[in-house]
């Protein structure tokens, strides 16, 4: 391992988690010098730490004070703009964008309507968002001006029967709350009580609530959310932002953009100059909703249809499962395998599976050969919980009222259908009334419980992952059945490739989270006994 003297030690120890092993971690360094750093060690033939020690804190442009660096921290250690001056002629040097993936950021985005949370998270990668969830917490407080907590700007304040429409279906889920929290507490029998805790009958309780009733919140509905992203993810979605036609998209752009050149302004400078003006004409342009809107609107759309597969998945599989183990080409491996008995591929697909104890067990690439599109269509809170899944290809129609909405059976069951279907029909006509001028902003006052229309385009290796999580007992029953039907329908062009989905939960529940509650209930005991 390289040597450093005893002063350089202690210059380097606050800013690294050892100085003798070949792996350690950065600490105490804002983005901006990691960035830097990062990128400077790529072209360099010395260490991370000589880089550091040498180029970073040893150098008086960029303004680390060396005689105070032992005191663990860096706040006061380092001139900000000398920091990212150095940064610009590191980037500039390099011409890469690539080197703005080395640092990243944090942020929180907090009030906005869940119609906004779907724009931000189309970004597939670069990017890790956490949504607050309509399955465990309820939307029932308003806020200290007194409303409900919905988005609404002066436009929409303007439209006739907006306001009131959010304000009936926030009214009517308060309402059911504590009627539909009665009747699950009158389902769950004592059998299933039986070695319950009183914290996870509360927690059953309130998450099948909140499942049977956030149907009934409008896409216009404020949330919270937070990010964990690198610099090139966060300058392409700002950029995206800026040329949506929501408003309110395009003000948390902005409000975005602003935040991050806190933390890493050398990463978010171009979405609003001239470059990312032209990226943002760009987009603009390239949207054909003119083009889409001369198409006939079809109100009818089945759960889960498999639109397109390959017919030959079966021998795509076999040879990319075998490629990485031989010397020949993909082509010779696809007319081996076309020339192989449905036994012999069999016996490779089976040995390429292994024996699988759980979900976590994932097959190997060749999985990736074989590809299939469905076209779903179901709740808006379902294409929510799905909408997470981001390295597939996924791509939503506007949100309306035209393909219907779903009505769980528990709200007919109880007794409550009527307020319901009410509020429902009350959304249904301030939705048409406003999409004939305003569609983009019509999409606001549209509730969960309507079914809106999708593309999912995934590897059979994605499949795996989705069918088998999606199906699993806690899931939301209206995301389980499409996974469930996604999964029938691989089965019925795909057998022998389908039955290595081993834990794809068919069964329904009357109560999704009653096992995972048990289990909580033993780790807590666990944990009281340690």
């Amino acid at each position: 391992m390289e040597e450093f003297s005893e002063e350089e030690k202690r210059l380097l120890a606050p800013f690294v988690s050892n100085l003798e092993r070949p792996v350690f971690v950065l600490r105490n360094l804002p983005e901006v010098v990691k960035g830097a750093l990062f990128s400077r060690y790529s072209r360099s033939a010395k260490s991370l730490r000589r880089t550091l020690l040498d180029e970073f804190i040893k150098n008086k442009e960029i303004g680390f004070d060396a005689g105070s660096a032992s005191g663990g921290g860096f706040e006061g250690l380092v001139a900000t703009e000398k920091a990212e001056a150095f940064y610009d002629r590191v980037l500039l040097g390099y011409g890469d964008d690539s080197v703005a993936e080395l640092a990243g950021a944090h942020i929180a985005l907090e009030g906005i309507s869940i119609i906004a949370t779907k724009v931000l998270e189309d970004a597939r990668i670069g990017l890790s968002p956490l949504e607050k969830s309509t399955r465990y917490v309820y939307f029932d407080q308003k806020g200290a001006d007194g409303k409900w907590k919905y988005y609404c700007d002066a436009q929409l304040e303007a439209l006739g029967g907006y306001v009131e429409t959010c304000d009936l279906l926030f009214e009517t889920y308060a309402k059911l709350i504590p009627k539909i929290s009665k009747y699950v507490s009158e389902r769950l029998g004592e059998d299933e009580k039986k070695g319950l805790s009183e914290r996870a009958v509360e927690a059953i309780v309130r998450s099948k609530t909140c499942d049977i009733i956030r149907g009934l919140l409008p896409a216009s509905t404020k949330t919270n959310m937070g990010f964990f992203g690198n610099g090139r993810a966060y300058e392409y979605l700002i950029t995206k932002m800026y040329a949506d036609p929501l408003p309110e998209t395009r003000a948390l752009a902005a409000s975005m953009q602003a935040e991050l050149r806190t933390t890493i302004p050398s990463f978010v400078k171009r979405p609003d100059t001239e470059l990312g003006l032209i990226m943002q004409n760009y987009i603009k342009e390239t949207r054909l909703d003119k083009i889409g809107s001369g198409f006939k609107a079809e109100p009818d759309a089945e759960d889960v249809v498999l639109v397109d597969y390959e017919r030959d998945a079966e021998e795509r599989v076999v040879a990319a499962a075998l490629y990485p183990f031989t010397h020949s080409s993909m082509a010779t491996l696809i007319q081996d395998s076309r020339r192989m008995t449905q036994d012999q591929r069999n016996k490779i697909i089976s040995s390429y599976c292994g024996n699988r104890i759980n979900r976590r067990h994932k097959p190997g690439r060749g999985f990736e050969s074989a590809r299939y599109t469905f076209d779903i269509c179901a709740n808006f809170g379902c294409y929510r919980d799905i909408h997470r899944h981001r390295m597939l290809t996924q791509q939503r129609q506007q949100l309306g009222c035209l393909h219907g909405y779903t009505l769980p059976k528990e709200i007919v069951d109880s007794g409550h259908e009527g307020e319901f279907r009410n509020a429902m029909e009350a959304a249904k006509n301030a939705w048409g009334a406003m999409a004939k001028t305003y569609p983009h902003e019509a999409q606001y006052a549209v509730p969960l419980a309507y079914r809106i229309r999708w593309q999912m385009a995934l590897s059979l290796r994605e499949a795996f992952q989705f069918c088998e999580l999606r199906s699993a007992r806690q899931g939301h029953i209206d995301y389980r059945r499409v996974a469930q039907g996604m999964y029938g329908e691989i089965k019925r062009v795909h057998p022998s490739l389908a039955r290595h989905m081993k834990f794809v939960d068919m069964n329904d529940y009357e109560f999704e989270r009653l096992e995972a509650e048990k289990q909580l209930d033993k780790r807590i005991m666990e944990m009281g006994r340690k």
